[in-house]
């Protein structure tokens, strides 16, 4: 089965199980998922399925945007409320105008320090098997753009917010460091993604919902020439298509202007991308079959 599916992931799973689950679903072996989510977490994570595997690369700089909760009164060792207190547990008196004023340098670039239970790679190992051993992790700062941070709803010593922040970027950090500068701790009590790039949760399928398709989860799929909105689509003839599959370069006159485009055999079914190399000569930098 090839194609993209967006699942609507409940909480207590990691990333991994969800993919697992979709294996057996559909019984496509090749399945990876566009960001992980913390198994804390819910929300969308677009899956891709089959030969879509191959367009992973041009999905890794998309935005995100979540909702959720911060806890202020203490810290943990993984920046969220599965994680170990650090430090002594207060009840802070917090009024939403101080958070607010608190939050105001986590908008636009920023710098920000990955957690130690990550999957950042340190000597190709994930941080988090680290920190789990006891070991040093070494990780440095990364900028990210925070294009939204808004607050409200404060309710004792929990507040929502919302946040859409550049790949890589994250949340538990950003509720970490927040703490750090009201000065009492804070952690990530909650957290849903709203929107991973241009999949939102009104795309999103529940695992249980794709069980009830029984066996029809193609059916969920979106469709593909919805997808990377950003590059044209061309439906090519046998002759371009037959260059494409053996990796020559092709003409496409009606493309002077693009950079990259999906190249389509009839209505559905995804051929390659095309990516432009001189005026309308397009070099295929990625085949599906």
């Amino acid at each position: 089965m090839n194609g993209l599916l967006v699942v609507d992931k409940a909480g207590g799973m990691t990333s991994h199980d969800v993919v697992a689950r979709v294996r057996r679903l559909t019984g496509e072996k090749s399945v990876g998922h566009l960001g992980t989510l913390d198994p804390m977490a819910t929300g969308v994570l677009p899956l891709l399925l089959g030969n879509y595997t191959r367009l992973a690369q041009f999905f890794s700089t998309a935005e995100k945007a979540y909702s959720g909760t911060i806890r202020f009164g203490f810290a943990t060792d993984t920046y969220d409320a599965e994680g170990v207190p650090v430090g002594p547990v207060i009840s802070p008196e917090l009024t939403l105008e101080q958070i607010r004023e608190a939050a105001v340098p986590f908008h636009g670039e920023v710098e920000q320090m990955p957690p130690a239970f990550s999957a950042k790679k340190i000597a190709g190992k994930p941080a988090y098997k680290l920190a789990r051993e006891g070991k040093p992790v070494e990780l440095k700062a990364k900028t990210i753009h925070i294009h939204e941070f808004s607050l409200d709803g404060l309710s004792s010593e929990t507040v929502n917010f919302q946040i859409t922040v550049s790949a890589g970027g994250y949340v538990r950090s950003v509720a970490h460091e927040l703490g750090q500068a009201l000065g009492c701790g804070g952690h990530l009590s909650g957290l849903r993604r709203t929107r991973a790039g241009v999949f939102t949760l009104e795309d999103a399928w529940t695992l249980n919902r794709l069980e009830a398709l029984d066996g029809n989860a193609e059916s969920a799929l979106l469709h593909p020439r919805t997808l990377l909105p950003e590059m044209p689509s061309v439906t090519a003839d046998a002759m371009v298509l037959g260059r494409l599959r053996n990796g020559a370069q092709v003409n496409l006159a009606e493309f002077s202007d693009a950079e990259l485009v999906k190249i389509f055999s009839g209505q559905r079914e995804l051929a390659g991308i095309g990516k432009r190399i001189a005026g309308t000569l397009f070099q295929p930098v990625v085949v599906m079959n």
